[in-house]
């Protein structure tokens, strides 16, 4: 699965463990009060492979399997995030993610009979430092944001974003180079 190879999550007994696992710690996590920030704070570091000082991430929140994600510092996530961390998920620095952001590492093979045997895919996400992602935006498997960008709302990220830029729109485009960058 790490490799980006064909797995099934289905059929093989350590990613039902995995996953299985991570669900229970992630509706623990959405059911803690937002008052008991030290259980929530743990909560983050057990569901994580990784994450930095000061993160908050506003319930309801949703990962796959969670320890495919490593996260910097300052991060902030609203309402409703999903990650799917079939592969591993690289989030920097102070990264701002509006509602329903959604990440996505895993995807489905295209040849119908592959898929119809309950093969998947997927493929490492990166997020650089500083950036902002627009709500019910989508960032797709394999894709990298450069640092500074911003990712306009309701947009689908399907290939690479330079640094210091505004893309939107489905599928995302540049729209601008950001003021007093290269």
């Amino acid at each position: 699965m790490l490799a980006g190879e064909l797995y099934s999550p289905l059929q093989n007994p350590e990613l039902k463990t995995l996953h299985r696992r991570a669900v229970k710690v992630v509706n623990e996590f959405n059911e803690t009060p937002l008052d008991e920030e030290e259980r929530r704070a743990e909560l983050m570091k057990d569901i994580f492979g990784s994450i930095g000082t000061t993160p908050y991430i506003e319930p309801r929140f949703f990962c796959d399997y969670g320890k495919n994600t490593f996260i910097g510092n300052n991060f902030y996530a609203n309402a409703g995030l999903v990650i799917l961390d079939a592969n591993t998920v690289h989030i920097g620095n102070d990264v701002l993610c509006a509602p329903n952001v959604q990440i996505y590492a895993a995807t489905h093979p295209t040849d119908p009979a592959t898929r119809a045997a309950g093969l998947e895919l997927a493929l490492p996400i990166r997020i650089g430092n500083n950036v902002w992602i627009g709500g019910s935006a989508i960032i797709n498997p394999g894709v990298t944001v450069g640092d500074n960008s911003v990712i306009g709302s309701g947009s689908v990220v399907t290939r690479d974003v330079p640094p210091n830029v505004v893309v939107a729109g489905n599928p995302a485009r540049v729209l601008k180079q950001l003021v007093g960058t290269a």
